[in-house]
């Protein structure tokens, strides 16, 4: 189960901030002017375009007088604009590629404040704590800086992160003014538009996401959990927290020594795989959004660092999100309806998912986006581009009524962010091919209702039957996934099998394993006989038996290969090659039922016979089951006698 986000100490509260704010007009009203004025002649901008008729002409240079302008307002002007850079329902793609480039880019604030608010902050001078190590700080960013200090009680070298003086005034005063525009002008120009957006309850989640983020205490407590759920993952390292020297203002934590992952020339000196790096994030992120649902939610350059020994650190657990199990879910299906090309249900998930308002006529989005995401869907998985699939999706949400919550912008940001500096360290990278075999384990091995209808709708057709290349490639790709299991997969399989909705599936599966066992010689039949003979008697010796039998069979021939070809490969080869010179050469479909049943069963030594007799026992005394293995011996022993009897009488 997923671990939710450290709250701050001092929450966000927009009715406490207006009653405050509204009795020091000296300090607001200036502010509001600073801020109205330019914000204000880009939107007289928009609207004299629109009135002309030119507004989509101009959109591109517009996206940009506003990204110049965002960047000269401060802090939480600049964090506004960074989380709008991912609100496709807001904003038409033009303004978000542009927002994409928004900077934490600001002045550093003097040592002197900074050490200050450590003396404030501790309750002892800095000196009597730390020695500074260079004489300036080594990053700064809009909310606070960070230096490079060793510890004087054991000197240990830990970085600090020390706040901006009154950085919390001045997110909060810019927060009341943009909430005060919202219900006294932009939600009014929405309505006007026919755009059922509420400004203010946008700006509320934003105060929620930035009052986090401000909040050290909180974003340490983020690390700790972080470190708790992820630092198992192979290959991947978060730095200690040190809780006695943190407060809301104060951060200390373990230094980490590494390089950027796009620093080429560090990378290649220490010999470090990019490749692997990247396989390390991509990996990790994916656990992080779809398995337990607390992520890190800008996973940018600067966010991450390559250490010497090859492991990958995060840094900066601000900016952190949760998706709640039926959301994340919710996410993955949409995956497999956009797979499966099935625009009506991705639409009614939508519904579901609360991104269309129920009621809403879902047949002009069904057709915006079949019309829409064909042409990127048409490239191979390995060349997929996450960014534009999100765009064309991004088009659709700004034209109909959507409204994205935050745990769907915090997933597609992060998803975004990833394949950006994925391609930046690995040009060949791309994060969907990446994702694919994950995805792949998941919907195979995990018993949640909504991922297994994702299993169902990627493997079967919409009348029972089996996509047997779907089923191959889920199957390949799951194959070597970390943690993936072949008979958790096989016993959720079973479970449909036995399941009023799984008989056209026994159905298909009869017949494939007549003509997979007809076409492969005489061993594969006997191997099947005996398997059903012990299935009808419940011999669970005898199953084990016939799987030895078929394991043996199976050794023999990956021990025979000496290309260095994969198991699957070299197994297939074998049985190909031996069928030469005494049977036709098997079909396209009995060729893929074999590769499958190799997917599922045997991958020489590792796997244990044994490890399948629950699951044989399980399937053996279900009477649908065992009608169709009576069915498949009663028609291989006929298709033995008939192939016996033209053997002897040379027929």
């Amino acid at each position: 189960s997923g671990v939710k986000v450290a709250e701050p100490l001092r929450k966000y509260d927009p009715a406490v901030a207006e009653k405050v704010l509204f009795r020091q007009p000296n300090r607001w009203v200036i502010r509001n002017v600073q801020i109205a004025l330019p914000l204000g002649l880009w939107a007289a901008g928009v609207v004299s375009d629109v009135v002309l008729g030119v507004e989509k002409a101009n959109r591109k240079s517009r996206a940009k007088q506003l990204l110049q302008t965002i960047s000269g307002l401060g802090p939480a002007i600049i964090k506004a604009g960074q989380a709008l850079s991912s609100r496709s329902d807001l904003l038409p793609s033009e303004y978000l590629d542009e927002l994409q480039k928004l900077q934490d880019d600001v002045p550093r604030f003097p040592n002197d404040k900074a050490f200050a608010t450590v003396e404030e902050e501790l309750g002892q001078e800095f000196g009597e704590l730390f020695e500074l190590i260079g004489t300036e700080p080594v990053a700064a960013a809009s909310i606070g800086q960070v230096y490079k200090a060793r510890l004087l009680s054991n000197g240990e070298t830990v970085a600090i992160k020390i706040q901006r003086p009154k950085c919390e005034e001045i997110i909060a005063l810019d927060l009341y003014i943009l909430r005060w525009w919202s219900n006294a002008l932009w939600n009014r120009v929405a309505g006007l538009l026919n755009r059922d957006i509420d400004f203010s309850s946008i700006i509320d989640d934003f105060g929620e996401l930035i009052y986090r983020e401000i909040d050290y205490v909180a974003e340490a407590a983020n690390a700790q959990r972080f470190n708790e759920l992820y630092s198992g993952v192979t290959d991947v390292f978060v730095p200690k927290v040190y809780s006695e020297l943190t407060t809301s203002k104060v951060l200390t934590m373990e230094w980490v020594d590494g390089f950027r992952l796009t620093d080429t020339d560090n990378l290649v000196a220490y010999n470090l795989d990019r490749k692997k790096l990247v396989d390390t994030l991509v990996q990790c992120s994916l656990q992080q959004i779809l398995q337990n649902g607390f992520f890190h939610a800008d996973p940018h350059g600067g966010n991450l660092l390559a250490c010497e020994d090859g492991r990958l650190c995060y840094l900066d657990f601000g900016m952190m999100s949760y998706a709640a199990a039926e959301q994340r879910n919710g996410f993955l299906l949409a995956v497999v309806h956009i797979v499966n090309r099935d625009w009506g249900e991705l639409a009614r998930l939508y519904v579901k998912l609360g991104f269309i308002p129920e009621g809403t006529d879902l047949r002009p989005i069904e057709l915006a986006l079949e019309d829409a995401l064909p042409d990127v869907l048409s490239a191979s998985v390995n060349e997929l581009n996450f960014k534009n699939v999100v765009s064309k999706l991004g088009d659709i949400m700004y034209t109909y009524p959507f409204s994205l919550p935050p745990f769907y912008i915090a997933i597609i940001r992060c998803l975004g962010v990833l394949e950006g500096l994925a391609i930046q360290v690995d040009p060949s990278s791309r994060i969907v091919s990446k994702a694919y075999p994950y995805i792949a384990s998941r919907v195979l091995t995990d018993p949640q209702d909504e991922l297994q209808e994702a299993f169902r709708r990627l493997a079967f057709t919409s009348d029972g039957h089996i996509r047997w290349s779907r089923l191959e490639g889920l199957l390949e790709e799951a194959k070597d996934t970390q943690g993936y299991d072949v008979t958790l997969a096989l016993d959720l399989l079973s479970d449909y099998l036995i399941s009023d909705d799984g008989e056209q599936v026994l159905n298909d599966l009869a017949d494939q394993i007549v003509e997979g066992a007809d076409g492969l010689g005489a061993e594969t039949v006997t191997y099947v006989l005996d398997a059903s003979r012990a299935l009808l008697t419940n011999d669970d010796a005898g199953v084990a038996r016939a799987l030895r039998s078929l394991q043996s069979i199976l050794e023999r021939s990956t021990s025979s290969d000496e290309e260095g070809r994969s198991d699957i490969e070299s197994v297939a080869a074998e049985i190909r090659n031996s069928l030469t010179e005494s049977l036709p050469e098997p079909t396209p479909s009995m060729q893929r039922f074999w590769r499958i049943a190799l997917l599922l069963g045997a991958r020489g030594s590792r796997t244990d016979p044994s490890k399948f007799v629950p699951l044989v026992r399980k399937l053996s005394q279900e009477p649908r089951v065992q009608r169709t293995v009576s069915e498949v011996t009663a028609r291989l022993g006929e298709r033995a006698l008939s192939r016996t009897l033209r053997s002897v009488f040379r027929l």
